[in-house]
């Protein structure tokens, strides 16, 4: 399924369903609060795990090394700030996630080992060649 259908379409339709349930139980103002509440302590604990983040990669540059994890953990830390900012229950349920260390290691274990299949798979479709210059022409 094409991607920027599901954000465009899906995502805003499952937000209004989740928002009118949750506003059925619990009532419209505590829903619109409740957002607001999870937008305001996600964007303080986004700020607290970039601030960690910005160190450790402070520590590893000081130690000569290349701050890789550091570097993808400030990108999902940017859009876990992204989701939380957005009303709704759902994103900020991945923006909560991403948040976390122990699930940001998890997605990006995820990630590397399905690449890492990707790269094992067109390795073995892989044919060797050698390439013969015929030249006619040259006198």
């Amino acid at each position: 399924m094409n991607p920027l259908f599901l954000i465009f379409i899906c995502l805003p339709a499952l937000e209004i369903y989740l928002l009118i349930k949750v506003g059925g139980q619990v009532g419209a103002l505590n829903t619109v609060a409740l957002i607001f509440l999870t937008a305001i302590i996600g964007l303080y604990f986004a700020k607290y795990q970039g601030l960690q983040t910005l160190k450790s990669g402070m520590v590893n540059l000081y130690q000569n090394k290349i701050p890789i994890y550091e570097m993808m953990s400030g990108a999902s830390i940017a859009l876990a700030a992204l989701l939380l900012i957005v009303p709704g229950f759902f994103t900020d349920l991945m923006g909560f996630l991403l948040l976390v260390p122990i699930t940001r290691k998890i997605l990006f274990n995820f990630a590397f080992k399905k690449k890492a299949r990707n790269n094992n798979k067109s390795q073995s479709k892989t044919i060797d060649g050698e390439i013969i210059e015929n030249n006619k022409d040259e006198l």
